[in-house]
Order: structure tokens, then sequence, then C-alpha cells
């Protein structure tokens, strides 16, 4: 008869375990109510920054010939010292000497591009 009771309840405790009850109704129309409102308000953020960011790309479209004249003047970044600013707020950016970039190995025949 024991042995009975126990293999009775092996038996049917699984399928109580698998039977587990349903979430609430209440818990699931609230989860699709807040990925509505998320998704609402991403919608109505990108609404809000779609004209800006297209302001953003002509500006900087519109800035493209003077940075690359800008970089065609300096050259490599590597024959400047690091900027260096004064008590009166200028901002001093040095360029090296030959010798200094001959140190460096940033000059020669035996650099390697």
């Amino acid at each position: 008869m024991r042995n009975a009771f126990v293999a009775l309840c092996l038996t049917l405790t699984p399928a109580m375990a698998q039977n587990s009850p349903a979430p609430a109704p209440e818990v699931e129309e609230g989860w699709t109510l807040m990925e509505r409102g998320a998704k609402l308000l991403f919608e109505g953020l990108m609404t809000e920054i779609e004209p800006k960011l297209d302001d953003l790309g002509e500006a900087v479209a519109g800035l493209e010939p003077q940075v690359r004249n800008l970089i065609t003047m300096l050259g490599d970044f590597r024959n400047y010292h690091a900027p260096e600013k004064l008590e009166n707020g200028d901002i001093l950016i040095r360029r090296k000497t030959p010798a200094e970039l001959q140190l460096e190995g940033l000059t020669g025949p035996e650099m390697e591009l």
C-alpha cells in the first residue's frame, strides 16, 4: 500500500508542476500597456529629433570643404607638440622642429608608411 502511494505521488507530481497557473490577465495587459507606452514615447522622440538630425547633417556637409582644407594645411598631427594653454587663455600648438621629428623617427628614409 505504501509503495502504491509513493508511486501515485511520483506520477502526479510532474503533471501538477507542468500545469502552472497562467499569469493574471491584469499583468499581461499591464505589460502590453507598458510596451505601447514605450513605443509611443520613442516614436515621439524620433519625430522631434529627426528634423534636427537632418539640419545637423546639412551643417556638417557645408563644413566639409573647410575641414578638408584645414587637414591639408596642417598635415600630420604628429608634426606638432601637444597644445599648451597660456595664462591669458590663448592656446599654442607648436610645430616640432625637423630635428625633433627625426629623433621620433617620423621623417627620413627608414620611415615606413
